[in-house]
């Protein structure tokens, strides 16, 4: 059994900024990537950023330059780094993490950018 715990989110003003955390605790051997999907109302769910097991990062255009990626390996934590933030980023923010080759998902946060 894998859980993944997420915490962060919440209320902020436009260009302001927030930190996304996904622990994952349980029977883990390997922890094959990590990543940060969101979804808003009435659209579909969409990769945000991700981190391979080697390291190798990668971002939705939307968030280049603004929203950072990192691991902590002897947490098996994920975080989201999330500054400048828009409107337009208001979503639920999910982290994913492929562990011993198999897909897990946090619970979900809310993440609201006021104008």
């Amino acid at each position: 059994q894998v859980q993944l715990v997420e915490s962060g989110g919440g209320l902020v003003q436009a260009g302001g900024s927030l930190r996304l955390s996904c622990a994952a605790s349980g029977s883990i051997r390997n922890i094959n990537g990590m990543g940060w999907h969101r979804q808003a109302p009435g659209k579909q769910r969409e990769l945000v950023a991700a981190v391979t097991s080697g390291g190798v990062t990668n971002y939705a255009d939307s968030v280049k330059g603004r929203f950072t990626i990192s691991r902590d390996t002897t947490k098996n934590t994920v975080y989201l780094q999330m500054d400048s933030l828009k409107p337009e980023d208001t979503a639920v923010y999910y982290c994913k993490l492929v562990i011993n080759w198999h897909d897990y998902w946090g619970q979900g946060t809310q993440v609201t950018v006021s104008s």
